[in-house]
Order: structure tokens, then C-alpha cells, then sequence
């Protein structure tokens, strides 16, 4: 069963982002890099999200967590969908990818196989 995990906005600034929704939605910012960090809620209720400089995917985005990352990608894939790029690494166990859902629509998914 997939949950939501994160969102994901890309920015052009991240300075002023990081101003604008600490100033609009109290939101924290914990840097990552100079190029991303956390947008945390003030509450700590909800979903958290990321700041990133805006790349070749310039839209907000919804990720999932999903317990087995390929068996859901052909699940997209046998419903209309599609892979977008590879499965990416990240950290020691964690991977992700975006899918392109059946209207168009790109999301992601995320996997951590230490549990």
C-alpha cells in the first residue's frame, strides 16, 4: 500500500523560497546543499517537503512511498504509465523514481528497503 511521503517545488531562488513559506505557512527550512533543503511543518503534522532548484522537472510534485519500487512501476505501466528516466540510488538502501501516471501526470516514488 503506497502512502504519501513528501512534496517536492522546485524554485529558481532558494533564499527567497525558503523566505516566502517560512513568511506564508511557518514552515522551517533545514539545507540539505546549497541547491535543496526541507520545508518542515511548523507543527510537525502533515507532510514535509523539498526546496530544489527547478531542473527538467519544473512543476510541484507528490511522492509516494511504495513497498516494492519495480512491481509498481509495472503496475503504471500495465494501467497507461510510464517510467521517466531510471530508478535512482539514494543513501545506502533508499531508491526513487518518477512515473508518468495515464492523464500525464508525473509523480514519484520512493522505496527503502531497510523498512
Amino acid at each position: 500500500m503506497a502512502k504519501v511521503e513528501h512534496f517536492e517545488i522546485p524554485v529558481e531562488n532558494i533564499e527567497r523560497a525558503q523566505a516566502f513559506y517560512r513568511e506564508v505557512l511557518e514552515f522551517t527550512y533545514e539545507p540539505w546543499d546549497a541547491d535543496m533543503g526541507m520545508l518542515n511543518q511548523p507543527d510537525g503534522e502533515g507532510i514535509n517537503g523539498d526546496l530544489h532548484i527547478r531542473g527538467s522537472l519544473g512543476h510541484p510534485t507528490v511522492v509516494f512511498t511504495v513497498d516494492d519500487l519495480e512491481e509498481t512501476i509495472d503496475r503504471a505501466r500495465r494501467s497507461g504509465g510510464e517510467l521517466i528516466g531510471d530508478i535512482q540510488p539514494m543513501g545506502e538502501t533508499s531508491r526513487w523514481a518518477y512515473i508518468r501516471d495515464s492523464e500525464g501526470n508525473t509523480i514519484g516514488l520512493f522505496s527503502d528497503s531497510a523498512g
